[in-house]
């Protein structure tokens, strides 16, 4: 599904200019000193999901600082901070915390030396890739703001360190502690993505499907291994796993309706140990991307169909047929709901003027903050970017994404005082709009 060119409540309103006195913008610029040295502290000590434990505990302390009632350790390392005040909806705003096992490249004197290691038992380096560091300031600088403004709104304010995302399960295991059951349920989810395709300080905003369903599948292809010198001896499984790769390729080109949006990528072809040996056994690992619960089945159905039927075609008995398991890592696809993504939309024009926000298409990426609306579908949610491109690498690409890092690169360096200063402002906007006083 693709983006609309304009949201309709966006353009009614884009237009407007920022107020001459702006108390929102000018507190937000006396506590960036602070907060950036905050998130120099996070970029230099990035941790694997699961392991968010310093992270988590630098939210709870400056949440509780603030005024908040802070509950630690919901869905492993979440954090969820309450500010009840008066009153009126419940308002949810969500900062992720993880980091990636990426070496760090970008030269920055702060730069993450951390070396941890996986789930896997893999040491690997550490680096906050994604931009995670940029949520987590602006989540502190926002609940302070908020905290600050409590006589600008009324209702209850809920804000979660939420940790996990980048393997999809961190959204999943705070609903299963609790998220809408042990605190406020909200009527309204708002969260942000640092961009690296918007220069720094630029609002993108989508409405409807925002990122996609992310599936990972792996094909365990199975045959009768042998000498490579007498072939017919033996059930070639490296021939067969070509044979599947090349006819996965048909499910997006010939089985997908042209105007949906679907991606098949197999991302890992594994087999063998020596030229002369035939192996009894390749390995395919899958990513696949959809937006609509109707295009994930076609896929999903399908990639087992094609790898069960070629290797009926080569002859294979039932006893070695491919094994096709779908991850349980499967994050959902996120959708900007509406009327939350217009209103939101209009107020973030008013703040920031229409040459500051820009409609964005939809993404192939995935994002678990997803789950904040399928858990209850009554949640209006919204997801929106931040760019983060420093605006003098922005002008020397002419906004050419092929020679800018993207997020998860090891040379991704957002430029973080526009980045976290714009979200500020942007989030604190949303609660306020929101949760209007009267």
């Amino acid at each position: 599904m693709r983006a609309r060119l304009l949201l309709p409540a966006l353009s009614l309103l884009a237009a407007a200019a920022p107020a001459a006195a702006d108390p929102l913008a000018d507190a937000v610029r006396a506590d960036m000193p602070a907060l950036l040295a905050t998130y120099r502290e996070f970029h230099a000590n990035p941790e694997l999901s699961n392991e968010e434990v310093k992270s988590a505990a630098k939210l709870a302390a400056e949440a509780r600082k603030a005024g908040f009632t802070v509950t630690t350790g919901v869905g492993g390392t979440g954090v969820v901070a309450v500010l009840r005040n008066g009153p009126g909806p419940v308002v949810l705003l969500r900062a992720d915390m993880d980091a990636l096992p990426v070496a760090e490249q970008t030269g920055l004197p702060f730069a993450s030396k951390v070396v941890a290691k996986t789930r896997e038992g893999m040491t690997t380096s550490v680096m906050h890739a994604c931009g995670h560091d940029t949520h987590m300031t602006a989540w502190i600088g926002t609940a302070r703001r908020l905290a600050a403004m409590k006589d600008r709104w009324s209702g209850t304010l809920v804000m979660i360190g939420q940790p996990a995302e980048e393997i999809g399960a961190g959204a999943r295991a705070m609903l299963a502690d609790g998220l809408y059951t042990r605190f406020p349920k909200p009527q309204y989810a708002v969260a942000f993505h640092d961009s690296a395709q918007l220069p720094a300080g630029v609002i993108g905003i989508v409405e409807g499907y925002a990122m996609a369903n992310v599936d990972s599948v792996d094909i365990t292809v199975r045959g009768v291994g042998g000498h490579g010198a007498y072939p017919q001896l033996a059930r070639d499984p490296i021939v067969l796993a070509a044979r599947i790769v090349t006819a996965l390729q048909t499910l997006v080109s010939r089985e997908i309706d042209p105007l949906e949006s679907a991606v098949v990528t197999v991302g890992s072809f594994t087999a063998g140990t020596k030229h002369n040996i035939i192996p009894d056994e390749a390995r395919l690992q899958l990513t696949v991307r959809s937006y609509t619960p109707a295009v994930r089945k076609t896929l999903l159905d399908g990639i087992a169909r094609i790898a069960r039927g070629e290797a009926i075609a080569a002859g294979m008995p039932e006893d070695r047929m491919p094994i096709v398991k779908a991850l349980d890592q499967f994050t959902p696809s996120t959708l900007n709901t509406q009327p939350v993504t217009g209103t939101l939309g209009a107020a973030f024009a008013a703040r920031f003027g229409k040459d500051r926000i820009h409609a964005v298409r939809a993404q192939m990426g995935g994002e678990d903050f997803s789950r904040s609306h399928l858990a209850d579908p009554s949640i209006q949610s919204m997801l929106f970017w931040v760019g983060g491109v420093p605006q003098a690498k922005w002008d020397a690409a002419k906004g050419d994404l092929t020679k800018l890092p993207s997020i998860h690169s090891p040379f991704w360096a957002p430029d973080p005082d526009p980045t976290i200063s714009t979200a500020i402002e942007a989030m604190t906007t949303a609660a306020l709009t929101l949760m209007p006083k009267g």
